[in-house]
């Protein structure tokens, strides 16, 4: 994983989409994820048109723990082990990134988004989602952390990228008296050669990218990635 890129929107583009998702019932959740996946086969069709179809799978992580909102770090330390547990809780999804329609040229970006979400949906509210979740924490019990991760490891080789998110804080931090003004976080040694996450920060959604190097050209993901932002926003104004 030697290529990265990191990025966010402007408060502009945050207020129409918010707009248009209160209306429509879509989380950011939804967007974000479709627009990277619209993103991600424009990079397919512009590096090689044959393959701009091709069959893609994303690994999707999805907390699965309980949390009915933002905990204070003393309500977290004096909270009791069942009301507040520590550790990675999550589960994951293959889901296969849409394919653009022939018969829709040039490919609408509203239905491909739509699509995605759909895909998604199906996914998240079928019991794959409590099942793996549960299948990691038999095997971290019974077999330990080391047989986990070669389990999970064992999993990411069988997809094509992986896509993560996080909810940060909503106040600033700061370390050491300085103020933070953003916030990342990225998972290194996975064998994909595409890693994107996702954090919340002070009501800022940033998107980080991680690429294998010499096989994906970061700086032109990138581009694709906000061209299909861009598009996605135009056709949702015009609709």
């Amino acid at each position: 994983m030697g290529n990265g890129v990191r990025g966010r929107r402007g408060a502009g583009g945050d207020r129409q989409w918010g707009e248009g998702m209160k209306e429509g019932g879509w989380t950011i959740n939804d967007v974000i994820t479709g627009v990277i996946f619209y993103g991600t086969r424009l990079y397919m069709e512009a590096t090689n048109h044959e393959l701009k179809n091709a069959n893609t799978t994303a690994l999707v992580l999805l907390n699965t723990r309980n949390i009915a909102g933002y905990k204070s770090l003393d309500e977290m330390v004096n909270s009791r082990a069942d009301e507040m547990q520590w550790g990675n809780k999550f589960g994951f999804l293959h889901v296969s990134i849409p394919e653009f329609d022939k018969a829709d040229a040039p490919p609408n970006p509203l239905n491909f988004v739509f699509k995605a979400r759909q895909i998604i949906g199906r996914k998240r509210n079928s019991a794959a989602v409590y099942l793996t979740g549960r299948l990691l924490e038999t095997v971290r019990t019974y077999r330990g952390p080391e047989a986990t991760a070669q389990y999970i490891h064992s999993t990411l080789k069988n997809s094509s990228m992986t896509i993560s998110n996080m909810i940060g804080p909503v106040e600033q931090m700061a370390l050491a008296g300085h103020p933070i003004r953003g916030l990342y976080f990225m998972v290194a040694g996975v064998p994909q050669s595409l890693t994107i996450t996702m954090m919340s920060y002070m009501n800022k959604l940033r998107v980080a990218v991680g690429t294998e190097k010499g096989h994906i050209d970061p700086q032109r993901f990138k581009l694709c990635v906000e061209n299909a932002f861009d598009m996605v926003l135009k056709a949702a104004a015009k609709s």
